[in-house]
């Protein structure tokens, strides 16, 4: 049996997804440091996306390795497939089969389904579940699982094509796509 395909290329939401505030201050969100890092051996080419003005991206970005690209959506706002495609095409990617977008963001998850992309949700880092890490810490285990649940059943109903809860997840998530992709199934 023929080894399952690697990803084209990921487009990374930069919010929430890659990069989380706490007290004002950006860090990386869990996983993702490790996650990037694992991408960049296997040489599967990276970039974040964001919406916001570039300074503020850039500044978030910070916490990331400095070999990651960014790219802040310009024209069309999301949920237009516009941003991905120019994430793309600075990545010089060839072509779409394969491309993946990994975010919580829905309007990213839609620009992205739009865009012809594969695309993971990232349920933890939704709207749904967006709350500082004290107030998030503060919520009974039972109503964070109710959050995310409710952020998995939106995601899904965007049309994503897989969801997990967090970045530590994702490879075996890109794994799951790769084999869908050899019995020749499309975004």
């Amino acid at each position: 049996m023929p080894e399952a395909p690697a990803p084209t290329a990921v487009l990374f939401g930069l919010r929430g997804c890659l990069v989380q505030a706490t007290n004002g201050r950006p860090r990386p969100a869990p996983g993702a440091l490790s996650t990037l890092q694992t991408l960049r051996v296997r040489q599967v080419p990276c970039i974040w996306l964001d919406d916001s003005r570039l300074e503020h991206s850039a500044r978030l970005a910070d916490v990331l390795p400095d070999w990651l690209p960014g790219h802040t959506a310009t024209g069309a706002p999301w949920p237009s497939p516009d941003a991905c495609w120019q994430a793309l095409m600075s990545l010089s990617s060839d072509r779409l089969d394969g491309c993946v977008l990994v975010s919580g963001e829905p309007r990213l998850v839609q620009a992205g389904l739009s865009a012809g992309l594969w695309t993971i949700g990232l349920a933890a880092c939704s709207p749904v579940c967006d709350q500082t890490a004290s107030r998030w810490q503060e919520l009974s285990a039972q109503d964070q699982a109710r959050a995310r649940g409710e952020a998995t059943l939106e995601l899904f109903g965007l049309g994503a094509h897989s969801v997990i809860d967090h970045l530590e997840a994702l490879d075996t998530c890109l794994a799951d796509i790769a084999q869908r992709r050899r019995k020749g199934e499309k975004p």
